[in-house]
């Protein structure tokens, strides 16, 4: 049985968001498929998205992975969290990976500066390689892009109640983008028999660059090679 790993990245970012995570399971032998949504990657173009755009995009890259294997796990980061929660409501999905969710993410404009945190920080912080890596955003995420994310979160939330798949989320404590405590939310909404909360005591929004990232790494990989939880969910 062959299993194949969607990866599914993160607002105004790119693939590079999860490639540490993607690049340590890439020693396990799925086959996988990590796409650039619409209007994203190292240089934007957000003016004319949609959120039906960045929906459509995970759903065409579920149906031709899924040509390919016997079964799907979807890894979603941030908007990626939430577009991997709309396809478990959607189609068979076999597991769920959630890393910094934004479910709880609703106000555009505040996204906005959000994304441009770095414009007015001081030297220190500017030399900071995620600075350096993030910094091309400012000025270059429209409000109207901010609005269609907002409205990939409130085409999935209400469902996610309906959603029974194995479930990791993985969540940082000093989130600065979407509130830590939305990891709990989203746990206690799912309706998984076999749901794990992970929360990274350091772990900043991009959670994939934490200081303790080997630790959780290692525990996802547990749980997407654990076969016993999937008998305990097929049963």
């Amino acid at each position: 049985m062959t299993t194949g790993i969607l990866y599914l990245h993160g607002f105004s970012g790119g693939t590079y968001e999860i490639a540490p995570l993607q690049n340590y399971l890439a020693q396990y032998d799925f086959i996988t498929k990590a796409p650039t949504l619409t209007g994203h990657g190292e240089v934007l173009h957000l003016r004319q998205c949609k959120a039906e755009h960045w929906l459509k995009d995970a759903e065409l890259s579920y149906r031709k992975l899924a040509k390919r294997v016997d079964e799907v796990i979807v890894v979603g980061f941030s908007m990626g969290g939430v577009l991997a929660l709309y396809l478990a409501q959607r189609y068979p999905v076999k597991k769920l990976i959630l890393l910094s969710a934004a479910l709880n993410y609703i106000e555009p404009k505040q996204l906005v500066k959000d994304v441009a945190i770095f414009a007015t920080a001081g030297y220190q912080v500017k030399m900071n390689p995620t600075f350096q890596r993030y910094a091309f955003k400012f000025g270059k995420v429209p409000l109207s892009a901010a609005i269609a994310f907002t409205r990939v979160v409130k085409l999935t939330a209400p469902y996610v109640k309906n959603i029974t798949v194995p479930t990791m989320i993985v969540q940082g404590q000093l989130d600065g983008m979407v509130p830590y405590t939305t990891a709990n939310k989203i746990y206690s909404m799912l309706s998984s028999r076999d749901k794990r909360l992970y929360y990274s005591p350091n772990g900043k929004h991009h959670i994939c660059f934490s200081d303790d990232r080997e630790k959780w790494f290692t525990k996802v990989a547990q749980f997407v090679n654990d076969k016993s939880l999937i008998i305990e969910n097929e049963a």
